[in-house]
């Protein structure tokens, strides 16, 4: 498997340009329900070893990827109700590799963040249902990229997200036969 391929298991996040349609959103909102019971799925049954295994050559942990998840999507989460209550805010990017290297990604039960994954992906979605039109269409403005997001994009990447980091998990538990 090529560097790209272990990198991008599913390939690199595709936003779209205009609005999403219904069914589109409801598509990709589902994704974000299932994806804590998946993760979880993903990572039953692995060692204190395994755990700590990178997903490739020089990437991230198992145990790094289960942290981060709930990381990033914590961020999500924020910019999301930012866009929902500000005019276009500018949101706070993080170095999510630093973040990755703090000490609690260590001492901590991959479980408990596990569980705070599902305890913030209910709450998300139940957001995400009750959106109308309109607010689908609020933007956060993202200064590491230079560029505004529309919330219909932001669910798309983060979508992406949870399955890009599932499927580091699920590929190397495939390579290495540890099913």
């Amino acid at each position: 498997m090529s560097e790209t391929d272990l990198r991008y298991p599913i390939g690199q996040a595709e936003l779209p340009a205009g609005p999403l349609s219904f069914g589109a959103r409801m598509a990709l909102m589902a994704q974000m329900a299932m994806l804590p019971d998946q993760v979880r799925a993903a990572a039953a049954g692995l060692t204190p070893e395994q755990l700590n295994t990178p997903y490739r050559p020089g990437g991230w942990t198992v145990r790094q990827v289960l942290h981060h998840l709930p990381d990033s999507h914590m961020n999500a989460y924020m910019r999301f109700r930012l866009a929902l209550t500000e005019d276009v805010p500018t949101i706070k990017p993080y170095d999510e590799g630093a973040w990755a290297e703090l000490p609690d990604v260590a001492a901590t039960s991959v479980g408990v963040s596990l569980s705070l994954l599902n305890a913030l992906h209910s709450r998300w979605t139940t957001l995400l249902r009750q959106l109308t039109e309109e607010q689908w269409a609020r933007r956060f403005y993202h200064p590491g990229s230079q560029k505004e997001f529309t919330l219909d994009q932001a669910l798309a990447m983060y979508a992406w997200h949870g399955r890009h980091h599932l499927a580091h998990i699920s590929s190397l538990r495939d390579r290495e036969g540890w099913w």
